[in-house]
């Protein structure tokens, strides 16, 4: 089953240097329905203005993963560790047993990312990491290509410690491309940018895609396409 989510029907809030829409009840958003999906509690799309960000802050017993669409985010956490992570790039923070840490968009223009929170198979078991990478977009073209990862065989994506995974993929007007899911699975698909058609169901740019009941995904764009997928256990 598909259940298209559109972008205009998500919740969130304008608080003028950020604008936040909710795919999940966040926050000042509430939706009983839409607390989560399976493991993914969390997925915001974050417009961020230039010159701001999110003060430092604590968080503990969550996978955080930053998919960033446009513009750059710079990150610095109780670790010690500082970073900026740009368009194409991602970031994953396990919060572990505690963190604080900052975001902020230290670009003279505006910054645009999805923030994805999955919950960990263990709590309050593993010291807090943090670490980012480039993805080139040529990388993945044509196929979803693993970004962020739990399960074996991603060595090659960031690691995070849940039974899930972040995939991303650019598709090109008319490509087709097929991701195996698995119907004892959950997924949850939007696309940053572009239009595409799964199974039937089209999504325009931004619209979530719930996916549960699917043994192998099928995605076409109807126009140039860059695709952001979890993959996450029930």
């Amino acid at each position: 089953m598909i259940e298209r989510r559109p972008f205009q029907a998500l919740g969130g809030a304008n608080h003028g240097w950020l604008d936040a829409k909710h795919h999940f009840s966040f926050a000042g958003y509430h939706d009983p329905a839409r607390m989560g999906w399976g493991a993914l509690r969390v997925w915001n799309d974050d417009t961020i203005a230039a010159g701001t960000g999110f003060p430092p802050h604590a968080h503990a017993n969550m996978e955080i993963i930053t998919y960033v669409r446009e513009g750059a985010i710079t990150h610095q956490d109780s670790l010690g560790n500082k970073g900026r992570t740009e368009a194409g790039d991602v970031q994953v923070m396990s919060a572990g047993t505690g963190i604080r840490h900052s975001e902020y968009n230290q670009e003279k223009d505006t910054t645009r990312i999805f923030q994805i929170w999955i919950m960990p198979d263990e709590r309050g078991q593993q010291p807090p990491s943090w670490g980012a990478k480039p993805f080139p977009k040529g990388e993945r073209s044509g196929s979803f290509v693993a970004l962020a990862s739990g399960l074996p065989g991603d060595e090659d994506a960031l690691p995070i410690r849940t039974a899930a995974r972040v995939l991303g993929a650019t598709l090109k007007a008319g490509e087709s491309t097929e991701y195996r899911i698995g119907r004892d699975r959950l997924g949850y698909l939007v696309p940053a940018s572009g239009s595409v058609q799964i199974d039937g169901v089209t999504l325009q740019e931004r619209d979530g895609a719930a996916i549960s009941d699917v043994e192998t995904l099928r995605v076409t764009a109807l126009t140039d396409a860059e695709l952001v997928l979890v993959d996450t256990a029930r």
